[in-house]
């Protein structure tokens, strides 16, 4: 019988942030545009689960559905109140570990 196991090197352990990586990752993706297998556009919209890639809004042909608005109320600890969120991907609210709030909006100041 075969084993399979994994060995740490904690002598190599780094910070996702430290400029090592960030250097590596940035002159990576200058090679990968330099060698014709990336492009720069607008911006990142969709990630396509058929093609397994993200597609860019210039190559995204719109058309609308009908659609619904969920709405799912989440309790806030400490305050008496609820924090209501609407979504069209309700697969998505019961995953959230946090929810972003403008700062300078009234109604949430309570909750920052």
């Amino acid at each position: 019988m075969r084993q399979m196991g994994a060995s740490v090197s904690w002598d190599h352990e780094r910070f996702t942030l430290d400029k090592a990586n960030n250097d590596l990752v940035t002159k990576t993706f200058v090679k990968l545009y330099n060698d014709g297998l990336i492009y720069r556009g607008e911006y990142m919209v969709n990630y396509c689960p058929k093609d397994k890639t993200v597609i860019s809004k210039s190559e995204i042909e719109y058309r609308d559905e009908p659609g619904f608005l969920y709405e799912i109320a989440y309790f806030v600890h400490g305050i008496d109140k609820e924090l209501i969120i609407a979504t069209t991907r309700p697969e998505t609210l019961l995953a959230d570990q946090a929810v972003a709030v403008n700062p300078r909006d009234k109604r949430y100041k309570k909750l920052i």
